[in-house]
């Protein structure tokens, strides 16, 4: 069934138009259904997972929300998914390391594909939509996944911090360069939490990847899930946030604090 909009008048993206990549779990799927609360007139969700994205998409409503399969690492098919009028764009898809990697064992066919993801796959989304952006003079919003990696050395899973230092300088050139047209680039950048991913790579239960990632927080009595880092992102892309631009939102509960 179908979620109904939001009864509230004063939606903060009413009218917008969304692409959410690596929206069909995890943070991806709770920020687009943040965004359809919101009141946009429709949320593109990007994904290769096919099913899921095709039962979120129609669990938030078709006339509302759209599923496109996309492969961020591959140009053809992110210039698809950004081929016309596009307010408001979360490059949000990204893998995390199989292995905990130090720099000494760096396996670079894996760190290769992890780039090709994490690296690659954003700037090419950042790419295509500050160009869609710029040619329909729309003075739109991008927000990048980032981590609380890409703040803090790591003492494992060096090629995901590399790559998440990556975005941060990705996020501050495309924020410099896109001011002029009027497009404001930020990060949101999250600590540790339980999403299908983490869970599946962990071999652990969401209760279980909760309580160990939460040991990893300052702030007591929170246990950080995907709608925390939703709310950040919808902030960001929210007219509350228009003079904010090559800002790295940290959703940490304080982790990288000190560090």
């Amino acid at each position: 069934m179908a979620e109904a909009p939001s009864s509230n008048t004063n939606l903060r993206l009413s009218g917008k138009v969304a692409i959410v990549t690596g929206g069909a779990s995890g943070i991806g799927e709770a920020t687009a259904r943040v965004f359809a609360n919101e009141g946009v007139r429709v949320v593109v969700i990007a994904d290769i997972q096919d099913e899921l994205g095709n039962q979120v998409a129609a669990s938030i409503g078709i006339q509302r929300c759209t599923y496109i399969h996309c492969d961020v690492a591959d140009e053809d098919q992110v210039k698809n998914l950004v081929r016309s009028t596009v307010d408001i764009m979360f490059s949000n898809a990204g893998i995390v390391s199989p292995t905990d990697q130090t720099v000494m064992e760096l396996d670079m066919s894996q760190l290769d594909r992890l780039f090709g993801v994490n690296v690659r796959g954003m700037a090419l989304c950042v790419k295509h939509a500050a160009r869609a952006m710029v040619e329909g003079s729309v003075r739109g919003s991008i927000v990048c996944t980032g981590s609380v990696s890409g703040s803090v050395g790591s003492s494992r899973s060096t090629d995901y911090t590399m790559s998440k230092h990556a975005v941060l300088g990705l996020m501050r050139a495309a924020s410099v360069q896109l001011a002029t047209h009027g497009i404001r680039v930020n990060c949101v950048s999250p600590n540790g939490l339980a999403t299908p991913l983490t869970c599946k790579l962990s071999g652990m239960s969401e209760e279980k990847a909760q309580a160990t990632y939460q040991k990893y927080a300052r702030l007591e009595g929170v246990v950080l899930t995907p709608k925390h880092v939703a709310d950040a992102v919808l902030f960001l892309v929210s007219d509350q946030a228009e003079f904010i631009t090559d800002l790295d939102l940290r959703v940490d509960g304080g982790f990288a604090y000190g560090k």
